[in-house]
């Protein structure tokens, strides 16, 4: 890599981690959106194995309670798994950005919704059936588009955790995907040794952007984190749009 992708790719990963410290997603998103500028989404996705273990490892041990929210998402976290290895190789095919355009519509559509003060609700009873479904659908999402949004996010903000509790939540549900993901990409190829060092590299410039975002939302109240929270998601969802219709 020539000096100047080097500063490329770390200022995407620096900002991508500042985002993901704040709301507790958007590394991928954002990272796979902007690096798509140089560079096939398989590829930017391998970039992500490194980053995304750890940011995601970070996010789940500051948590407040792991165990509850293992016997609680079990059932998405195998749904997920399933649901990207049933969909192998998508990410590998794509080519003109469809799949990452329906991800960013929905994400607006979820975030026009959540702004607007919709309350989603998903019914303790829903859980044992719904879960797995949820996960199923955001394991093959996950494996044509590289990002781990949809649905899992609003299922998981409709469960009614806290703040913390979610942040968790959402870094448990990303480190499941990261790895089944990154299965999928060694298997075909796309992740190496050689990716694998630029991808530990890649990790520096992320660490450092989700702390300073991780500080910032200990700063913030509740009412301030689901403005910040939703307001981020537009601004993927919007993103994506952009980034596969350009």
């Amino acid at each position: 890599m020539d000096i100047n992708l080097v500063v490329f790719i770390a200022a995407t990963f620096l900002l991508a981690g500042f985002v993901k410290g704040v709301i507790g997603l958007g590394l991928p998103t954002i990272a796979i959106g902007i690096l798509g500028v140089a560079m096939a989404p398989a590829q930017a996705a391998a970039l992500l194995a490194v980053p995304n273990i750890v940011t995601n490892g970070w996010q789940i041990a500051r948590g407040p309670g792991l165990a509850g929210i293992i016997r609680r998402l079990w059932p998405m976290l195998a749904g997920i798994c399933i649901g990207i290895f049933a969909g192998a190789g998508l990410l590998e095919q794509q080519k003109n950005g469809g799949a990452t355009l329906w991800l960013g519509l929905a994400l607006i559509a979820y975030a026009l919704i959540g702004l607007k003060a919709a309350r989603l609700h998903v019914p303790t009873r829903f859980e044992p059936w719904l879960a797995p479904l949820v996960g199923l659908a955001t394991g093959v999402a996950t494996a044509a588009t590289g990002v781990f949004v949809l649905p899992a996010v609003p299922y998981m903000q409709a469960l009614g955790l806290d703040k913390d509790e979610l942040v968790q939540a959402l870094g448990l549900s990303f480190l499941v995907s990261t790895l089944a993901l990154s299965v999928g990409l060694i298997g075909m190829g796309t992740l190496d040794w050689r990716i694998g060092a630029w991808s530990l590299l890649a990790l520096a410039p992320a660490l450092a952007g989700m702390a300073a975002g991780t500080a910032l939302r200990g700063r913030i109240s509740a009412s301030a984190f689901k403005l910040c929270f939703f307001a981020g998601l537009l601004a993927l969802g919007a993103y994506l749009v952009w980034r596969s219709l350009g």
